[in-house]
């Protein structure tokens, strides 16, 4: 499946890889020297911990490259009273009886834990492009699905902040 971002992702995701480039793979290099300097590099930990980060880093490198080669572009933009990409979404979940506040946002930046909520996932599945006042089935799998209501949604923007997820 190819990834979906913004065009604000891929400078994200272009920036990250510069960095990494110029700044985290020096540092990373001059930690291996150093390390290595250090003698018997059978025993000497620094060495193995210097290159496994050093291994890491290249290894992300490669990651975002190979997501920007192979990602489909979408718009972040949506019509005023649909739900899109960067929207702030209030949501009523029924059988709960309690109401949520999301931002849609693409795979890359989803954090639940922030209350991003990823495009890919059930409930960003189910609402995208939906109205307010919409009920919705949200399903889960094929044994479990539930209900929810959009009370209102924001036009709000990409947040500069959102950091890029990790792998």
């Amino acid at each position: 499946m190819r990834e979906q971002l913004t065009k604000s992702d891929v400078k994200k995701i272009e920036q990250e890889i510069e960095y990494r480039k110029l700044v985290v793979r020096k540092e990373a290099i001059e930690a291996v020297k150093e390390a290595r300097a250090h003698g018997d590099l059978s025993e000497n930990f620094e060495y193995h911990a210097a290159k496994k980060d050093k291994n890491k880093n290249e290894s992300r490198i490669r990651y975002l490259e190979r997501m920007l080669k192979t990602a489909q572009i979408v718009s972040d933009t949506s019509k005023e009273d649909e739900v899109g990409i960067n929207n702030t979404v209030t949501i009523y979940f029924e059988e709960d009886d309690e109401e949520q506040v999301f931002r849609l946002v693409t795979s890359i930046r989803g954090n639940s834990i922030k209350n991003l909520i990823s495009t890919e996932s059930p409930i960003g599945k189910a609402i995208l492009g939906r109205k307010a006042g919409e009920r919705i089935p949200v399903k889960v799998n094929d044994n479990y699905s539930y209900f929810v209501v959009i009370r209102k949604i924001e036009n709000t923007s990409d947040d500069e902040t959102d950091a890029i997820r990790g792998f």
